[in-house]
């Protein structure tokens, strides 16, 4: 998605001066991801579409209900979104916004603004999608159990749908040993189903809570499509555990695959009508998965590459148990850590790294064990360190 470019300094000045100006735009009928991105291309910013005459407004192909909005907007239920964001914890993200997740924002429709609960840096983080069945068997719960701890022990995010099953699985897991991130389909003040409160406040502590929808709206049935978009968009890839052939999951992986993400899947007994959708999907391409090794094969040379796009040279891999090397930005890690166990955040405040670059390489010297990942999503020296 092409957009305007934004100078560094304008971004975090948009985020005061502007704001009422993103939620007016938003919060207008009949504009939705795809208009607004057409709305911003032409204009620039929101300011510069609610200062348009009227005339041009409709020559961009706006209603008059449209118009109308932009021009008397609903101030109550913008205020109510400021208030949410005066919260502690509580975040708005723009499109313009520095901590806007760079893959999130490659999709075709990208959310214009992300209500966050908790830390918004995490969004911009490898991760990995882990999606199932609301009435998994005994057996799914346990292999989403399984993959979801191993995939957040070697630094990857577990990002899920806050759904009970699966969803529910995968972000216990993964706050056992890393952290993880829930995607609702309401808005941010509210925790669809009711039962995943207590989890919903769990995940907020350690981890994220985002949705693009604003505060007040309730569960709507056309708004979770909407949000499986997102959660294949934040991630790699998307791990379906357990799915029945008519399936939410099966949305989710299939979207990835338009967003060009990669799609894993676990096979079944054919017995198990829980596994259909899951053999449906690797008939149709998506990687067979027996261990979170498979994963991390297919993804590695993502992670290589979020290091090279922040000019970081990643050593040759090595398959013969040789050591692989450090190079000047990996050693620079290992010297920031010392003898301590630090989170990622730490290491970002200590080396000034970006965080999906700090992320990427935890995860790739940990594979070849100079860094252990700790408890409470921490890291430390390896056997290999020197």
């Amino acid at each position: 998605m092409q957009l305007p470019p934004h100078r560094p300094e304008a971004v975090v000045a948009s985020q005061s001066r502007d704001l009422r100006d993103w939620l007016t735009l938003i919060d207008a009928p009949r504009i939705g991801p795809r208009v607004c991105a057409r709305l911003l291309e032409q204009f620039g910013d929101p300011g510069a579409v609610l200062g348009a005459s009227t005339d041009r407004l409709a020559r961009c192909g706006l209603a008059p209900e449209t118009i109308a909005a932009l021009r008397q907007p609903n101030q109550p239920r913008i205020d109510l979104s400021l208030q949410w964001a005066a919260q502690p914890d509580a975040h708005i993200l723009t499109l313009f916004d520095s901590r806007y997740p760079p893959l999130l924002k490659e999709i075709s429709d990208p959310p214009p603004l992300l209500y966050v609960r908790g830390d918004p840096l995490l969004l911009s983080e490898p991760q990995v999608a882990v999606v199932g069945s609301r009435n998994p068997t005994p057996g799914g719960r346990e292999i989403t159990h399984d993959l979801a701890r191993q995939l957040t022990r070697f630094g990857l995010i577990i990002t899920s749908g806050l759904a009970v099953g699966v969803d529910g699985v995968a972000h216990t897991a993964a706050m056992e040993s890393g952290r993880t991130i829930a995607v609702l389909g309401t808005g941010p003040d509210l925790v669809y189903p009711a039962t995943h409160r207590e989890l919903a406040r769990e995940i907020v502590q350690t981890g994220a809570m985002i949705s693009e929808l604003a505060p007040g709206q309730g569960p709507l049935a056309r708004n979770f499509p909407r949000r499986n978009r997102i959660i294949s968009g934040l991630s790699l890839g998307v791990l379906v555990t357990e799915a029945a052939l008519k399936s939410g999951s099966l949305i989710t992986a299939r979207m990835a695959l338009e967003q060009g993400r990669e799609v894993f899947a676990v096979p079944g007994s054919i017995r198990n009508p829980l596994a259909r959708g899951c053999h449906a999907l690797i008939r149709e391409g998506a990687r067979l998965v027996e261990s979170a090794d498979d994963i991390l094969a297919e993804l590695s040379p993502q992670l290589h590459a979020l290091i090279a796009a922040a000019d970081v040279a990643v050593a040759p891999r090595s398959n013969q148990g040789v050591v692989v090397p450090l190079e000047s930005d990996q050693q620079r890690l290992l010297d920031a850590m010392g003898l301590d166990a630090l989170a990622p955040d730490e290491l970002i405040g200590r080396t000034g790294l970006p965080a999906e670059q700090i992320s990427a390489m935890l995860v790739l010297m940990e594979l070849d064990g100079h860094v252990l990942s700790v408890p409470g999503g921490r890291y430390c020296r390896g056997r290999t360190a020197t």
